[in-house]
């Protein structure tokens, strides 16, 4: 038998109970599950696990959005365009400490010069900061009707930008975490797509083998031949302005699953040609077991987590997809709100100098793929879990 690295660590309690430790220790590892071992290995990649929190914390926001966000994404108010980020205080300028942060009331100007507004803070109104305060009215996943939000002013004449306003003086955090949910969502309904036709082509060709498996490597290669960015642009420019927002969001999540599943398609047909002529496909056959239970059944279950670890590493090239065609204006349009919709202020120089605040959806675009990016490789790690 081939020596086992451990895949998570223990910890000795005195030489001489060493023996007897390392003989439960290796109990516990040959009497383990496959996911146990999976997840014993897991948690020892630091990053992975900092990046798996932070994309559940994303996924959290972005079923929570309403409740997270201060203000409704469409309030506008022209007194606050490209209103720089709110400063949060806790000592005032008297040199008084508040148990509570606050922050101070604005006051603009006009500049004669550039015609720009010019702000700076009113030390005379200070408006606290809370929990769970009352605001603009929503209905929570479109059913539930509140008004409640994670935080804000309980003066409802007070407004408070935690990342700054946008030339319509829109609040840009409450964009943002409005548009966690279409980004968010459209990597993981687009992976969702992916996996069941990788899956399915996948395991068609390398089960079968053949004609069958020549024609669709030949489609794969074809559809991989093309250049990525014109044919997403070609695909989506085809797609009528006119549809509405829910209708181009699909449109757009099938697009990218349309191109996105031949590298899965390969993963698990490679997986296929060696799994098929193992005993335990050989037992289901002659047990009479029909092809698809076979498939499905059988094959597929024994490399789960690798297809897993393959999945995670693709919801960041959906998010960062659908972030391009957007930024170019061949996704998602307003009045939809998604990350690189919000980017696309950020396509005039001119405002991102005088308010480098817009681009900040490009920030929560890197941060959410370099989270999914580490999590992916902490589960493709894990997914053997007996190497070193």
């Amino acid at each position: 038998m081939r020596n086992i690295s451990l895949p998570f660590p223990f910890r000795k309690k005195g030489p001489g109970k060493a023996a007897g430790f390392e003989e439960k220790a290796d109990e516990q590892v040959y009497v383990a599950s496959q996911w146990q071992l999976m997840w014993w290995k897991f948690r020892k990649h630091r990053m992975a696990m900092v990046g798996g929190v932070i994309v559940i914390l994303l996924y959290i926001m972005a079923a929570f959005v309403e409740i997270i966000a201060p203000y409704n994404p469409e309030t506008q108010d022209a007194r606050y365009a490209y209103r720089p980020p709110t400063k949060i205080h806790f000592v005032d300028r008297a040199g008084r400490f508040y148990i509570t942060p606050f922050f101070y009331g604005t006051h603009s100007e006009r500049d004669l010069e550039t015609l720009s507004l010019r702000f700076s803070e009113d030390y005379q109104k200070i408006y606290p900061l809370r929990f769970f305060v009352r605001g603009d009215e929503y209905r929570l996943w479109g059913l539930i009707p509140m008004d409640i939000h994670l935080f804000g002013s309980p003066d409802p004449e007070a407004r408070f930008f935690l990342m700054g306003a946008d030339k319509q003086g829109r609040d840009m955090f409450s964009r943002i975490v409005y548009g966690s949910r279409i980004s968010m969502s459209v990597g993981l309904l687009g992976v969702v797509l992916s996996f069941l036709l990788g899956i399915i082509i996948g395991g068609v060709s390398g089960y079968y083998g053949g004609t069958v498996d020549t024609i669709i490597q030949r489609v794969i290669e074809f559809l991989r031949s093309i250049p990525t960015i014109p044919l997403w642009m070609s695909l989506s420019a085809a797609l009528p302005a006119n549809w509405p927002p829910v209708r181009m969001y699909f449109g757009i999540t099938i697009i990218l699953s349309l191109i996105g599943w031949t590298g899965l398609a390969r993963v698990v047909r490679g997986r296929f040609l060696a799994l098929r002529e193992e005993d335990f496909v050989m037992a289901a056959k002659i047990s009479g077991s029909s092809e698809s239970r076979i498939i499905f059944r059988h094959m597929v279950p024994s490399f789960f987590s690798h297809i897993i670890a393959a999945l995670t590493l693709s919801v960041p090239e959906m998010i960062l997809s659908e972030t391009s065609l957007s930024f170019l204006g061949l996704g998602l349009r307003y009045p939809a709100i998604s990350w690189g919709v919000l980017l696309q202020d950020a396509q005039n120089i001119r405002a991102v100098a005088s308010a480098p605040w817009l681009m900040l959806p490009g920030a929560a675009v890197v941060l959410a793929v370099l989270a999914l990016n580490f999590l992916g490789d902490g589960l493709r790690d894990a997914a053997d879990p007996y190497g070193r």
